[in-house]
């Protein structure tokens, strides 16, 4: 009977480990303070006054013994719900396009590639501009729609390629079998072909899905108080403009990362096992 042999690692690797861990660390710490002091001294030679106390407020303050969303916060809201409503649309736009691409049809071939091509070809900030100038007035839409509209329709189509491939990716064998089994296209797509195909599509949509929260910040052109635009107007009357452009990143990062780690505790629960 063939005995199983544990690897124990010695305890020379483990200080080797630890070692390279704390050297890691230490390397990350002196490249923060190193930015931090050029970020001091640069600020000095200006004479610029850091003012870190006055940032609470504009995110979150008391009154009257009960907790108040400041600016930043209230900003931080309309940036989550223009984000959530844009990014079920893009999927839907995705999907939609996708199928389309895939579909026999002429017209709807023909359809789906010229919206990519528009999509793709001109710049996020002049389809906002467009939509809510031009398209706005004519179909009475205002800025909250506008601006959903404008950033689905602009991450649906990257998003339209990456479920384009993952269905593509998938064996011909599962398609016939599917329709052998009396399935109809849209069940086979819905039942077969999209729950085997979201393992691989995951990770470049978790990409897309952060693109959309660091896009928006454009949809403070057209005067919608999201982050950014809340941001301006605080340094507007405030003159913090280091401090409120850090906070405001920071706030940005810490969504992201966020979304990033639920998306990666995902793909653990959904990878193929080898």
């Amino acid at each position: 009977m063939e005995k199983i042999v544990h690897h124990i690692p010695s305890d020379k690797a483990r200080r080797t480990a630890a070692l390279r861990t704390a050297w890691d660390i230490c390397t990350f710490a002196s490249l923060i303070g190193f930015l931090t002091w050029l970020m001091i001294r640069g600020t000095d030679r200006l004479g610029y006054n850091w003012q870190w106390y006055r940032i609470p407020r504009y995110i979150f303050s008391f009154d009257q013994g009960s907790l108040v969303a400041g600016p930043l916060a209230q900003g931080l809201l309309l940036t989550l719900k223009i984000t959530a409503v844009s990014l079920v649309l893009a999927f839907c736009f995705g999907i939609l396009t996708a199928v389309f691409r895939l579909s026999r049809s002429f017209v709807a071939r023909v359809a789906a590639r010229g919206y990519l091509e528009f999509i793709r070809n001109t710049p996020l900030l002049v389809q906002i501009f467009f939509i809510y100038f031009v398209l706005g007035p004519v179909l009475d839409i205002g800025r909250f729609t506008s601006a959903v509209l404008a950033l689905s329709l602009f991450e649906g189509a990257y998003a339209s390629e990456i479920f384009r491939a993952g269905i593509v990716s998938i064996h011909k064998e599962q398609w016939e079998a599917a329709y052998s089994s009396g399935l109809s296209a849209l069940q086979t797509y819905r039942f077969v072909i999209l729950p085997q195909a979201v393992r691989w599509m995951l990770p470049p949509l978790t990409s897309q899905a952060i693109s959309l929260v660091k896009d928006s910040a454009l949809v403070s052109t057209i005067a919608i108080y999201d982050l950014t635009m809340q941001g301006q107007a605080i340094i507007a009357e405030t003159f913090l403009t280091f401090e409120i452009w850090f906070t405001v990143a920071a706030i940005y990062f810490m969504v992201t990362a966020t979304l990033s780690l639920i998306v990666n505790r995902m793909e653990h629960r959904f990878r193929i096992p080898t």
